[in-house]
This record gives structure tokens, C-alpha cells and sequence, in this order.
């Protein structure tokens, strides 16, 4: 049974994260992955949107169509697909040698936790990282 690491763990990835993957972020201001991403930005972080469908810059930032696809290393997978959408994002996290898959609150999947730790990822699932960042660093 998966679980999550715990508050000190979840306080050290966000301490020790620059660049963070938004998988499923939207162009659209009001939709929660992009009001969490530019959250994000103002907390320090440097986001890549990670959506084939987007056609130009989210918050500034060019999208990719994956996270293997982004050039610069990639510390946080930051995950707003469905649940039954988060294996081949646990692959991808996998294969842009990401430290971290993290599937926001009300996401869950055993099996891309299963394969996102075989490959030494650490893994959180069904928690907000904009929550989880003001509680745990005080800031944002």
C-alpha cells in the first residue's frame, strides 16, 4: 500500500527544487494547474508546461509535449492528469531523470508510483504542492 513520505521528506524536495514540470497545465488563468504554476513561480520556482496541446507561452514559458523533452534538469513532475492518465507521466518523469513525481491532490496511481520508485524517484500523490509549500516553508 502506497505511502507518501513524510512532512520533513516533502520539505527537503520542495527546499531543494529549481525547475518544476507542470504536466497538464492550462493557458487558461482562471483553471487550478495555472494559478498553481504561477503560485509556483512567485514561490522561486522556474516552470516548463508540459502539454502538447498548447500552442504558445503559459506564464512565460514555452510548453514542451514532454518532460523528456525539456533540456534543463527536471527536480518536481508536477502531475494534473487523471489518475488513469499518470503511467506513461510516471515513465516520462522516469526517462528525464526527475527526482520527484508528484500527482496533485485527488490523483492517485499505484502503478505509476510503482514505476517512478523502482527508478528512484520519490513520490507524492494526492497533495497540493501550492498547500504543501505554504504549510511546510511558510511562504506563498
Amino acid at each position: 500500500m502506497f505511502q507518501n513520505p513524510d512532512n520533513e521528506q516533502i520539505r527537503e524536495r520542495l527546499k531543494e527544487a529549481k525547475n518544476i514540470a507542470v504536466v497538464g497545465l492550462s493557458d487558461k488563468p482562471h483553471r487550478t494547474s495555472h494559478m498553481i504554476a504561477r503560485a509556483l513561480q512567485q514561490a522561486g520556482y522556474r516552470i516548463f508546461p508540459v502539454n502538447p496541446t498548447l500552442e504558445g507561452p503559459v506564464l512565460g514559458e514555452p510548453p514542451y509535449a514532454s518532460v523528456e523533452a525539456i533540456d534543463e534538469p527536471v527536480d518536481i513532475v508536477d502531475v494534473f492528469r487523471r489518475s488513469e492518465h499518470c503511467v506513461p507521466v510516471a515513465r516520462d518523469a522516469v526517462a528525464a531523470g526527475a527526482k520527484t513525481l508528484w500527482l496533485q491532490q485527488g490523483i492517485f496511481n499505484e502503478e505509476a508510483a510503482r514505476i517512478a520508485r523502482e527508478a528512484g524517484l520519490t513520490v507524492i500523490m494526492d497533495r497540493c504542492i501550492k498547500v504543501d509549500h505554504a504549510i511546510l516553508l511558510g511562504r506563498s
